[in-house]
């Protein structure tokens, strides 16, 4: 059985593989000083940004998500963003990514938030799937500028 939790400070060695696999995935390069800001943001409670890691049975690290909010001006309550969503290929299928999103889909609800959301690519079928029992396609389109830096 899978086990939802906060991230925590001594996480980091079964978080960082994760991460990197995330990364990996959707072939994605940061440098390792963005990844320590990540990992620094997501473990600190002043930081507005969120984290839990699924482990199962054995406390194996096998899942993790991280998520933020925001004001909205179709709401008088903050929306929930779930931006970072990954299991360990080994994994998929037994329960990693859903028991990943209800956890977030509870901490929004009780923090006041009116939806979670969340992107993923068109190619990404295995994980829509997913996405397609659990919550509703909404039929937008993503787009965005790269800017600057």
């Amino acid at each position: 059985m899978t086990t939802i939790r906060t991230l925590l400070r001594t996480d980091h060695d079964a978080w960082l593989p994760l991460w990197r696999g995330y990364l990996e995935f959707y072939e994605a390069e940061l440098s390792d000083e963005q990844t320590t800001l990540t990992w620094n943001r997501l473990i600190d409670p002043q930081f507005p940004i969120h984290g839990a890691l699924a482990v199962d049975d054995d406390g194996a690290a096998v899942g993790i998500v991280h998520w933020l909010t925001h004001a909205a001006t179709w709401s008088a309550q903050p929306y929930c963003y779930l931006e970072d969503l990954f299991v360990a290929p080994g994994v998929r299928g037994a329960g990693a990514g859903r028991a990943l999103i209800a956890h977030v889909a509870e901490w929004a609800d009780a923090h006041g938030s009116p939806k979670v959301y969340w992107l993923t690519q068109e190619t990404n079928t295995t994980a829509r799937a997913l996405y397609d029992r659990v919550a509703t396609h909404t039929g937008y389109v993503h787009y965005q500028i790269g800017l600057g830096s």
